[in-house]
């Protein structure tokens, strides 16, 4: 080939220009087909009151995204953002499109159980590798378990034993629980009664919605519990913990919870929210260089502060990339699923492995509301409750 372009650069050096720019353009086209892409669905609940969940759990995961150029494990990476918009039977449509028309390599994300109960049984039927970047009900933990799914974040017991295995270690003998009266709150209180060894004083059902609870507080008032322990998301959080604040009860009563007091919930009840405790696998003051590199870099880009969600969809990148990095950028199923489960990578919350039921092995800490600046609340990590435990339902999992 080269004695060919030089018998016509002996003849014409405009024609050999002309052929050189051609070759060129030639060798670009090859190039970029042999490039071999990264195809990342995510699913995010990314409208509506909960879409703040959905938003922080995407930037986490693009945030470890950009730190890889653009280039998870190397390959080149277009990651299809889609909202499932918290409803079961659009999930599954979306889902089905990202693997039928799409052609993803894998689903990441999933913020709400009732959408991950939905997707979880037709993405690994289809042999599509997903990670969970949050929701983890019990079924898939345990007996519809599967080779294709991994977590990131944690089994949605666990948060609430966090506090009742806290409840007993303080010594507390009488605990108020509240929480909405729907299912899964009810599943949260009996897993906070799993490991509380004290006697439950009262346990609190109102209504999903409901925003005035007086009633609840002169019944706990009446009562006089060692302490109170409250699942209550979102608005009813916010809710809760401002009419707590002024029901005279705070500084008297020890207020425990989960998903209630968080770093979403912090912007809304500042100052109310300061010395109340929750419960979680990662705060931001985790003294790790991966954590201070996320906390670090994440307020920068996004000018705001990250929460759980943010962190475990940063991991879940982190995950895919290191993962990536083992196989050598292929992305043969098989490869990548004993890849990813050797958790090659430095997680934001320290140690991190996957158990059985390729949910992770990993600590669980009392997080506190504090405040750092007149602005600036966060959730501190201020003493560690689990050590290197795994979820209740590892033991049914038979894959």
């Amino acid at each position: 080939m080269t004695r060919w372009i030089s018998h016509f650069i002996s003849r014409t050096a405009g024609v050999a220009a002309g052929m050189a720019t051609g070759l060129a353009m030639s060798c670009q086209v090859v190039s970029a087909q042999d490039v071999e892409e990264l195809k990342v669905g995510m699913l995010a609940t990314l409208s509506g009151p909960a879409a703040i969940y959905g938003e922080q759990m995407r930037d986490g995961f693009m945030l470890a995204v950009e730190q890889s150029n653009g280039a998870l494990g190397g390959l080149p990476t277009n990651v299809i953002v889609v909202d499932d918009k918290l409803d079961p039977v659009y999930a599954v449509k979306q889902a089905t499109k990202l693997i039928e028309e799409n052609g993803v390599d894998l689903i990441v994300g999933v913020n709400f159980s009732k959408v991950m109960l939905a997707v979880h049984d037709p993405i690994v039927r289809s042999k599509t590798l997903f990670i969970g970047t949050h929701s983890g009900p019990a079924p898939i933990a345990g007996r519809s378990c599967s080779r294709y799914f991994f977590s990131t974040a944690s089994q949605d017991d666990q948060v609430h034993e966090t506090m009742g295995r806290y409840a007993s270690l303080k010594g507390y003998q009488n605990v108020v629980t509240i929480a909405p009266d729907y299912e899964a709150a009810h599943d949260a209180v009996a897993a906070f009664r799993r490991h509380f060894k004290g006697q439950i004083a009262r346990e609190l059902f109102p209504k999903l919605g409901q925003t005035d609870f007086s009633s609840e507080f002169k019944q706990i008032e009446e009562i006089e519990p060692d302490a109170i322990y409250a699942y209550m998301p979102g608005g009813m959080g916010v809710e809760l913990v401002k009419q707590f604040h002024t029901s005279g009860l705070k500084g008297i009563v020890p207020f425990l919870s989960s998903e209630t007091v968080n770093a979403i919930t912090l912007p809304y009840t500042a100052e109310m929210a300061e010395g109340l405790y929750s419960a979680s696998h990662w705060a931001p003051n985790l003294d790790n260089p991966s954590n201070k590199r996320f906390v670090r870099e994440f307020s920068r880009a996004y000018n705001y502060e990250p929460s759980v969600y943010a962190a475990q969809g940063y991991d879940a990148a982190k995950l895919i990339h290191f993962a990536l990095e083992l196989t050598g950028g292929i992305k043969d199923q098989e490869a990548m699923i004993s890849a990813i489960s050797a958790a090659p990578f430095e997680s934001v919350r320290g140690d991190f492995r996957f158990n059985s039921n390729q949910f992770p092995i990993q600590d669980f800490y009392l997080v506190e509301g504090v405040r750092r600046t007149s602005k600036l609340y966060e959730m501190e990590a201020v003493a560690r409750v689990f050590d290197d435990v795994g979820d209740a339902y590892a033991g049914s999992c038979r894959m």
